[in-house]
């Protein structure tokens, strides 16, 4: 295991030995309390809401010490309109993982975060500062519902 990874503590303990002498015991509970809440605020937390955002437990450092924690929406469709999403004060590069899916009816597909040129056999995505935007290349499936799910980190 490497020695500068940030989270090295993230798995707790399954076993504990805990002492009999009053003092000494506090003290173990005391240090298992804080092991378990490390533990547990480093994971990530798998909430995916449709009707507003949540924390996904990601913390980034980009500017310089300062956290910057993540986000999470999932924006379901019909059709390939263009869809207001909701997020104020967008900025260039704030989005960080952004997918999604879509079916004809009968099978599955991916749906791609890609650039504002349409590539053909595929429908794509992009996101402005108001909208999530679809462009459907020559030949992609029909597209009759479906879902994408955009991450974004929080301002620093």
């Amino acid at each position: 295991m490497s020695s500068n990874v940030v989270n090295q503590n993230t798995f707790l303990r399954t076993t504990r030995q805990f002492p009999e002498e009053l003092h000494q015991l506090t003290v173990e509970i005391d240090r298992s309390y804080v092991d378990i809440a490390n533990a547990v605020n480093v994971r990530t937390i798998g909430i995916f809401p449709t009707n507003r955002f949540s924390a996904t437990g990601e913390s980034f450092f980009l500017v310089g010490n300062r956290r910057q924690q993540t986000f999470r929406q999932v924006y379901t469709f019909t059709g390939t309109t263009a869809i207001n999403h909701g997020i104020r004060d967008v900025v260039p590069n704030q989005f960080t993982k952004c997918s999604g899916s879509y079916t004809n009816g009968t099978d599955s597909f991916g749906l791609f975060f890609a650039s504002s040129v349409a590539i053909a056999g595929q429908i794509t995505f992009y996101v402005t500062s108001t909208q999530i935007i679809f462009l459907v290349g020559a030949g992609a499936p029909a597209l009759s519902s479906g879902r994408i799910i955009l991450e974004w980190l929080s301002q620093p």
